[in-house]
């Protein structure tokens, strides 16, 4: 099986899986114009391995949260190769893949900083058995609730074959009606909100 790995959240991972093994692999943490480099990222990747973008059999794409402009980056090239070449779409949490990080507690909590004291937060065990589903939430109301666990927050240590595995068999989504998972609203929308309240 031949995969195609898209994070675009904060920075980008991108990777080229076949047969269970990381073939290709390209990182960066800049949050800067994503939308310019991830293409040719992408297309130089695959010059660098024996099969073509038709060969691709699933492509599993993290959907959020994270940077608003960044996930849209993602899911948007992500729906539009799903459509075209007919591939099927496998939707990830970013939360979930910070979960890969191995630890030592019983649970890790990955955590993005969502500013002004909020954050991403969910808790899982080592085996990606969700204890707290995604949520925008304070960060330290959430902490107080579980003990044994470690804070994950970087894509240094990340293992895509885990969360590979673990949604290799999921329902692909209909690429019309993939969508970002913001887990709360944009500025704009909150300001909205405010006005007509």
């Amino acid at each position: 099986m031949r995969y195609l790995f898209i994070d675009t959240s904060f920075g980008y991972v991108v990777s080229l899986i076949e047969n269970d093994k990381i073939v290709c692999i390209n990182k960066s943490e800049e949050n800067f114009n994503t939308s310019d480099k991830i293409l040719p990222v992408i297309s130089s990747m695959f010059d660098n391995v024996d099969f073509k973008i038709n060969d691709i059999s699933k492509i599993f794409i993290v959907t959020g949260p994270g940077s608003f402009t960044g996930i849209r980056v993602g899911v948007t090239i992500a729906k539009i190769l799903g459509y075209t070449l007919n591939i099927p779409l496998i939707k990830l949490s970013k939360l979930e893949l910070l979960a890969t990080t191995s630890v030592k507690t019983k649970y890790v909590m990955p955590v993005i900083d969502a500013r002004r004291g909020y954050a991403y937060v969910a808790l899982y065990d080592n085996d990606l058995n969700i204890y707290l589903d995604d949520c925008y939430d304070v960060l330290d109301t959430v902490t107080k609730k579980y003990n044994d666990y470690t804070i994950v927050s970087d894509n240094s240590n990340l293992d895509i074959i885990k969360i590979i595995k673990k949604h290799e068999l999921d329902e692909a989504e209909n690429p019309h009606l993939l969508k970002p998972n913001y887990l709360k609203k944009t500025e704009a929308e909150e300001k909205l909100d405010r006005k007509n309240n």
